[in-house]
């Protein structure tokens, strides 16, 4: 096997200090959004207002999302299913030239194919249990 030399540990270097920033970063935005939270509240204490569960809850929960996991499931479902295709696609094509790449890739394929599906049979069911709920 060739010198892979020195460009390519800078690359190797540059990727894994590329996944470390995002790590961190998500970590530091959450714990500002928790201080934040945690502001509010104190804030709301030494106002002298009445402070119950219910607000407690309230502030809390700020910023979470909307707290329906089937939507997200769906949401998820279809940002994956139009991308089997594609990659079908590109499979196809590059297997022209390079017949040994086609089948790994019509894997991944269907594999995104798949997952694509199982997320939106998830989301299905998941919206059956909140209609329930709202009965």
């Amino acid at each position: 096997m060739g010198e892979l030399g020195v460009g390519a540990g800078l690359a190797s270097l540059a990727f894994w200090g590329f996944i470390a920033a995002a790590v961190v970063a998500t970590y530091w935005d959450t714990i500002r959004k928790r201080e934040v939270q945690h502001e509010t509240l104190r804030r709301l204490i030494e106002s002298g207002q009445d402070v119950n569960d219910e607000l407690v809850d309230k502030v809390l929960n700020m910023g979470s999302g909307n707290g329906r996991v089937d939507r997200d499931f769906k949401v998820t479902a279809f940002w994956i299913m139009p991308v089997a295709p594609g990659l079908a696609a590109f499979a196809y094509i590059l297997g022209t030239q390079v017949p040994e790449a086609q089948t790994p890739l019509m894997g991944a394929a269907a594999l995104l194919a798949v997952l694509g599906i199982g997320f939106y049979i998830a989301g299905k069911v998941l919206e059956r249990w909140y209609v329930a709920e709202q009965v």
